[in-house]
C-alpha cells in the first residue's frame, strides 16, 4: 500500500518549514507591496506595487534555474583550501544546476557540508523557504529608489543582482562558505539581507539621482491605515522570517519567535518615546512607530535565536536609539545628506541589520542552543556531534565573535556596493537610462502604466457610464446604486 511520507520526512518539521516560508511571503505579498504603496505619493502606488509583484516574480524564476544551487549548493571550486585560494573555493556554489525535476524537487533537502541533524524535509521545502528570504531582500531595498527608477530597468536589475550579488554573500555566510567557516554568524540575514539591502538601496539612490524636487518636499504618504495593514503583516510574517530559521519545529524555533517580538516591542517603543522627548514637536507619530518597529524586526534577525529574552530587549532598545540618531542626525551629513533615500532603507534596514549583526558578538548566550545534543534539556544520543551555540563576549567568549562579525560586515558593505555600482552601470548602457522621463516623474502611475490607485470620477467617464447603459444624462431614473450625472 503507497504511503504519503518517505522515511526520512517528517510531518510536523515539513510543515512548519512550510508555513513560516509562507509567512515570510506574506510579508512581500501584500506587506511590502501596501506598505510601500501606502508611504509613496498618491501617484506613485501602482508603479510601487507593481515593482513588488515583478520583483517577486523573477526573483522565484532565477532562483529555481540557478540562484538555489550558487547560494546552497556545493562550492564552485570544490570547496577547502586556505588563504586567498580557499577564499575563492569556497566563494560561492556551483551555478547553473535547476532544481525542477522530480529528483531536484522530492529528494531530501541537504546542504554540501552536511547537518549535525539530517534535514526532515524534500529540496522543494527548503528551496522555497530560502527563496522569500532572497525574494524580499530586492523589495526592501526597492524603497530606496521609488519614484524615479526606470520600470525596464528594475526588470533587469534585480535578476542580476540576486545572480551576482545575493547569491555570494548567502554562499559564504549561510552556505557554509568562507565566513561561516571562520565563525561568523548571521541566523535569519541582518547581513545577507538587511544590511547588503541598505547598502545597495544607498548606492542604488546615489546613482539613479534623486526624485523630482516636488515630489522630496510635498513626499507625504498617501495611505496610513495602509501602511498599517502592510506594518502589522511584516511584523507578524517576522515570526516565520526568525522562527523558521532552525528548520526544525523545536525549542528554538520558540525562542526565536519570542526573542524577535521582544525586540521589535522595545525598539518601537523607544523610537515613539525619543520622538516625544527629543522631536522638536515633543509628539509621537505612527510613521515613528513604524520606523522603531522595522529597526526592531531587522536588529534581532541576525541573532534571535543565539541571544535570550534580556539581550533581546537590550537590542531593541540600542538599535533603536542608534537608529534614531542616524535618522534624524546623520542624515543631514554628507554623503547621506546628498543621496535621496525615499524611504530611509540604509537607516532601517542597513544601520539595523549591522547594529543587530555586531551586538550578536556580545550578547549571544551559549545556553540558547540551536541544534540540542547534550545537556539537562537534551537527551545524550551515542551518535551526537555535540550542540551548536554561540558565545558573545558578556557570556565569557571574549572578542572572538565580534572580530567575525565586524570584518565580515566589512565584506557585505564593500563588495554589495562595489557589485552594485557595476551591476548599475550595465543596466543603465541595455535600458539607456536608469531613470524615467521627468515629464513621466511629473505625471507618475499614469504616464509609466496608464493605472492609478484612487482614480477620480470624471464628467465624460459618468456621461460615458450612462450612455452604456442605455439612458440619457439627467434621466429621472438611473439604475439601483448610479447617480445621475
Amino acid at each position: 500500500m503507497p504511503i504519503p511520507y518517505p522515511h526520512w520526512l517528517n510531518p510536523a518539521d515539513n510543515t512548519w518549514q512550510l508555513v513560516t516560508a509562507t509567512l515570510v511571503g506574506l510579508m512581500s505579498l501584500p506587506g511590502i507591496a501596501v506598505l510601500y504603496g501606502g508611504l509613496v505619493q498618491k501617484k506613485w502606488a501602482v508603479n510601487t506595487m507593481l515593482m513588488v509583484f515583478a520583483g517577486f516574480s523573477l526573483v522565484l524564476i532565477v532562483w529555481v534555474l540557478t540562484g538555489f544551487n550558487q547560494g546552497f549548493g556545493n562550492p564552485i571550486g570544490g570547496g577547502g583550501g586556505t588563504g586567498i585560494a580557499g577564499f575563492f573555493h569556497n566563494l560561492w556554489g556551483k551555478p547553473f544546476q535547476p532544481i525542477v525535476s522530480h529528483f531536484g524537487e522530492q529528494n531530501q533537502a541537504v546542504l554540501p557540508e552536511g547537518t549535525s541533524i539530517p534535514f526532515h524535509f524534500p529540496t522543494a521545502t527548503y528551496a522555497y523557504f530560502q527563496f522569500v528570504f532572497a525574494a524580499i531582500t530586492p523589495l526592501l531595498f526597492l524603497g530606496s529608489v521609488v519614484s524615479r527608477m526606470k520600470f525596464k530597468a528594475w526588470l533587469l536589475f534585480v535578476p542580476l543582482w540576486i545572480f551576482f550579488v545575493y547569491t555570494v554573500n548567502a554562499f559564504l555566510i549561510w552556505g557554509f562558505g568562507w565566513w561561516a567557516q571562520k565563525g561568523a554568524v548571521d541566523y535569519s540575514g541582518g547581513y545577507v539581507i538587511h544590511l547588503a539591502a541598505g547598502v545597495t538601496g544607498f548606492v542604488a539612490a546615489w546613482v539613479v539621482g534623486p526624485r523630482l524636487r516636488r515630489d522630496r518636499l510635498h513626499g507625504v504618504p498617501n495611505n496610513l491605515p495602509m501602511i498599517a495593514v502592510g506594518a502589522g503583516i511584516l511584523w507578524l510574517g517576522w515570526n516565520g522570517f526568525n522562527g523558521g530559521d532552525p528548520f526544525y519545529a523545536g525549542t528554538d524555533a520558540a525562542s526565536a519567535v519570542l526573542n524577535t517580538n521582544l525586540c521589535t516591542a522595545a525598539a518601537l517603543m523607544t523610537w515613539v518615546f525619543m520622538d516625544m522627548l527629543f522631536l522638536k514637536q515633543r509628539k509621537p507619530t505612527f510613521l515613528g512607530a513604524v520606523n522603531g518597529m522595522i529597526v526592531g524586526l531587522v536588529c534581532i534577525t541576525p541573532g534571535a535565536g543565539w541571544v535570550n529574552g534580556y539581550g533581546a530587549l537590550l537590542e531593541g532598545l540600542i538599535a533603536a536609539a542608534i537608529v534614531w540618531v542616524a535618522w534624524n542626525y546623520l542624515s543631514k551629513v554628507r554623503p547621506f545628506s546628498r543621496v535621496d533615500d525615499a524611504l530611509g532603507v540604509v537607516y532601517t534596514h542597513g544601520i539595523a541589520g549591522l547594529t543587530g549583526g555586531l551586538l550578536v558578538g556580545f550578547f549571544a548566550d551559549p545556553g540558547m542552543v540551536e541544534y540540542g545534543c547534550s545537556g539537562s534539556n537534551f537527551t545524550k544520543l551515542s551518535n551526537c556531534k555535540g550542540s551548536f551555540s554561540v558565545t558573545g563576549l558578556f557570556y565569557g567568549g571574549g572578542w572572538h565573535q565580534f572580530n567575525w562579525q565586524l570584518i565580515t560586515a566589512v565584506w557585505v558593505i564593500c563588495f554589495t556596493g562595489v557589485m552594485t555600482f557595476i551591476l548599475l552601470q550595465i543596466v543603465r548602457l541595455i535600458t539607456r537610462g536608469l531613470r524615467e522621463k521627468d515629464e513621466d516623474l511629473e505625471i507618475g502611475d499614469i504616464a509609466i502604466h496608464d493605472e492609478e490607485a484612487y482614480p477620480e470620477e470624471r464628467f465624460a467617464e459618468r456621461v460615458g457610464a450612462f450612455e452604456m447603459a442605455g439612458l440619457t444624462v439627467g434621466d429621472p431614473s438611473p439604475p439601483s446604486g448610479m447617480d445621475a450625472p
